[in-house]
C-alpha cells in the first residue's frame, strides 16, 4: 500500500512558516553550503521541486523517485496562486484540500472540499503506482491527516521562529514515530526520517 509522507521544513520551535505564511527566514548557510545541501536533497526527492524551478535546479527531466501525488492545504497552495501559478507541481497529480477554493482553479489541480482522510485513504488504496503520496503542507491539514501519516521527512533548520504556523495543528493526540535515519549538513540543517 502507498504511504502518506509529510515532507516539510521546520524551525527549531516547530514552525513551518511565519504568522503571515512567510518561509524565507530558514537559513541556507553560505553559497557553497546551500548548493551542496540543495543538490543532495533535490537528487533524493526531485519531484518535490516546483515545476517552475525544476530546470534551474537541474532536475527538469529527473524521474520520480518517491512521489507521484501531492496533497496540500489552501495556505500552502496560496503561495503559488499569489505568484500567478495555478499548477505548482504540474509533474505530479495535485490535490488541494479547501472548502473555500473554487473547483475550477486549474484543470491539473483537484480541489477537495470534503474529508481529507477519505481522500488519502482512497489514494493509498490505488493499485499500480508504486510511489507514495507527499503531504506538502500545511499544519492544519497535517493535524487532520495525522492518523494516516506513515512517515515524516523533517528538515529542521537552525532557527527559532517565535510564532507562526505549527508543523501540526490539531487536537491533542500523542502519536509516536520511530527515528529511522538522520543526516546533518554543514549549513546546520538536519533531515530526519521517522516512521510509524
Amino acid at each position: 500500500m502507498r504511504k502518506l509522507v509529510y515532507y516539510i521544513a521546520v524551525s527549531l520551535d516547530g514552525r513551518i512558516a511565519g504568522p503571515g505564511g512567510e518561509f524565507d527566514f530558514f537559513p541556507q548557510g553560505d553559497e557553497r553550503q546551500a548548493t551542496a545541501y540543495s543538490t543532495w536533497v533535490n537528487a533524493l526527492y526531485p519531484e518535490t521541486v516546483p515545476t517552475a524551478c525544476r530546470a534551474a535546479a537541474g532536475v527538469a527531466d529527473a524521474p520520480h523517485r518517491r512521489f507521484d501525488t501531492v496533497v496540500m492545504g489552501l495556505g500552502t497552495y496560496r503561495v503559488s496562486l499569489d505568484n500567478g501559478i495555478t499548477s505548482p507541481y504540474a509533474h505530479l497529480r495535485q490535490y488541494v484540500v479547501s472548502s473555500t477554493l473554487g473547483p475550477h482553479t486549474d484543470p491539473a489541480v483537484t480541489v477537495v472540499p470534503g474529508d481529507p482522510l477519505a481522500l488519502v485513504r482512497d489514494l493509498k488504496g490505488e493499485a499500480g503506482t508504486g510511489l507514495d503520496i507527499w503531504l506538502c503542507g500545511g499544519g492544519r491539514l497535517a493535524g487532520a491527516l495525522l492518523p494516516e501519516i506513515d512517515e515524516l521527512l523533517i528538515k529542521t533548520y537552525p532557527v527559532v521562529a517565535g510564532a507562526g504556523i505549527p508543523v501540526f495543528d490539531g487536537p491533542f493526540d500523542p502519536t509516536v514515530f520511530d527515528t529511522a535515519e538522520r543526516t546533518a549538513f554543514p549549513n546546520g540543517v538536519t533531515l530526519t526520517r521517522l516512521t510509524r
